[in-house]
């Protein structure tokens, strides 16, 4: 290959595409490189995706033919215990009105593919099934393009941006980001279920091309620090689950039994019942927080997305932070450019971008988050069993008085070590974490 580019984005995601359709726009000579055979090849079912970030990038991407699933009128949080559970939802007509595609579900891979054929419309050279295998360096130390596994596949650039995901080869060869530890990510499972698009409006009460979003917590992953959500696509339903890793190696617990486990709970197995099995990924996230965030730009280089470890794991929010970041990244290598100074003080820029953002601002907040759900296990064990058992007994016409009834609750916590006092430090050492 033996090119030169303005700058080389290794990962056609959320991240790099997005850096890829600004800096285009902007006239810089961008090449992308891609592992998988296509953008998005690897990143098989349903997601959830901001409009908000997207517009960013493309003011029009609904015009541009986005493949939009179904538009989030409705968002839930389940919280279950073995046999049953809480439920509580929000659902608003502004989001289908004013606020239409606030969020979105789409396909990955169909989206994928789109947004990386709208930056190479712009102007981005996309170049996939290659892989990047080491950095190149100048005289001084700096990054100065990428080696790829190609034949003669060295190309030289001015910047290059790391926006390949977590899972990243070159970041433990380059060791230009700690490799995570096992309690900053956690293993997610996805199936994707195919449903006629009729028999989810149904099961869900919406109209079409309308979907629900569930958030999924409790005794459904074993005591492990963990989560399941539920999306609805245009005629599938993509479901997910997943623990932190080092949980799921002390519990010797295998991803598959959890989301095998999850679908026949009675609070789900309605929803998904004569459904047909699509397809079933397996994919890593960064829940490290704010702390485990690597440094994020350096001499002629910067980071992106999930290579940056953005991830905020209260909301569940990591598309918008990817599109979020690649943009700011975009937009301080095109200030470094024009300045002619691609070193570290030449691209603090994109610190200063991300600093004064919701991306950073948000992870700042929840910094504490991520160590109190680890710490406290009975979040996913002891408390939603007990709290499903006091609703069990309060919803239970037997001529037992309400009043029996409440001590024979308090009883049972008193029994699970769930006194009132316990309970309240809980809730204030989750109100901390997050205030």
């Amino acid at each position: 290959m033996k090119e030169t580019f303005d700058v080389a984005i290794v990962g056609a995601g959320p991240a790099g595409i997005s850096a890829a359709c600004i800096l285009a726009e902007a006239g810089i000579k961008t090449i992308v490189f891609e592992r998988g055979e296509y953008p998005g090849a690897k990143n098989l079912s349903g997601a959830v995706l901001y409009g908000h970030n997207l517009a960013q990038v493309l003011p029009d991407y609904i015009e541009r033919g986005c493949p939009v699933e179904r538009n989030i009128v409705e968002s839930r949080i389940w919280y279950l215990s073995k046999d049953g559970g809480y439920s509580i939802g929000y659902r608003d007509r502004i989001f289908a009105g004013e606020r239409k595609f606030n969020a979105v579900t789409v396909g990955r891979a169909k989206f994928d593919r789109w947004f990386a054929e709208q930056a190479r419309k712009k102007g981005a050279l996309v170049v996939p099934a290659t892989v990047v295998v080491d950095l190149l360096r100048n005289e001084r130390g700096w990054v100065a393009g990428v080696v790829t596994g190609r034949a003669d596949g060295e190309v030289q650039a001015k910047v290059t941006l790391f926006a390949d995901g977590i899972n990243s080869p070159l970041a433990r060869k380059t060791g230009f980001r700690a490799e995570p530890k096992p309690e900053q990510v956690s293993l997610a499972v996805k199936e994707c279920i195919e449903l006629p698009a009729e028999v989810i409006d149904q099961r869900f009460n919406v109209g079409r091309e309308e979907g629900v979003t569930a958030e999924i917590l409790g005794e459904i992953t074993e005591g492990m620090d963990g989560i399941a959500v539920l999306y609805t696509n245009r005629s599938s339903l993509s479901l997910a689950i997943g623990a932190n890793l080092a949980d799921f190696r002390d519990h010797k617990k295998k991803p598959y039994e959890l989301i095998e486990q999850l679908k026949q709970h009675p609070m789900l197995a309605p929803l998904i019942a004569g459904g047909k099995s699509l397809e079933y990924i397996a994919h890593w996230l960064p829940e490290g927080g704010y702390d485990a965030i690597p440094k994020l730009y350096g001499d002629g280089y910067l980071i992106a997305g999930d290579s940056a470890l953005l991830f905020n794991a209260l909301h569940r929010e990591g598309n918008n932070l990817a599109m979020a970041s690649g943009k700011m990244a975009a937009e301080a290598i095109i200030e470094a450019l024009k300045r002619d100074d691609c070193s570290r003080r030449g691209l603090a820029g994109y610190g200063d971008r991300l600093a004064d953002s919701f991306v950073l601002k948000d992870m700042k907040k929840y910094r504490r988050f991520g160590k109190f759900r680890y710490e406290h296990k009975e979040l996913y064990g002891p408390l939603p069993h007990l709290a499903g058992e006091a609703a069990r007994e309060m919803l239970t016409v037997n001529g037992v008085s309400k009043k029996q009834k409440q001590k024979l609750i308090m009883q049972h916590l008193r029994q699970g070590k769930f006194g009132l006092l316990r309970l309240a430090r809980l809730a204030w050492q989750g109100w901390r974490s997050v205030k």
